[in-house]
């Protein structure tokens, strides 16, 4: 918009919108900001992912064991090792915390064995 007069100054309007993607919840302003809080939105995504199939994995077990059914509890133990390695590589358990929970699982897994 131009003023009319002879300097030919642009009036611009008390408030102008800058349309951004929805970072309303991101307080960041640079570049390089902007970008890093899409790269944590997008890790944190995925880890929670992976915890969750972590837990699921260590639920399901801990119900095939309760269940007393040993073959259900073998199975399952095998599947849980390999979740609980998988999230070892992932960073989302330490590899100490992974030994000891195979650990005390396959000595859970036994007992159902020795039991029945």
């Amino acid at each position: 918009m131009l003023d009319g007069t002879a300097s030919g100054r642009i009036i611009y309007p008390a408030h102008v919108e800058i349309p951004y993607k929805d970072y309303s919840k991101v307080m960041a302003d640079h570049f390089s900001a902007l970008k890093r809080a899409r790269q944590t939105e997008t890790k944190t995504t995925r880890n929670r992912a992976n915890k969750s199939r972590l837990r699921s994995a260590l639920r399901s077990l801990r119900e095939a064991i309760a269940k007393g059914d040993k073959a259900a509890a073998q199975t399952a133990y095998r599947a849980t090792v390999s979740v609980l390695d998988k999230g070892t590589q992932k960073g989302i358990l330490h590899k100490n915390t992974a030994s000891r929970y195979k650990s005390r699982l396959s000595k859970r897994v036994k007992a159902v064995g020795a039991t029945k």
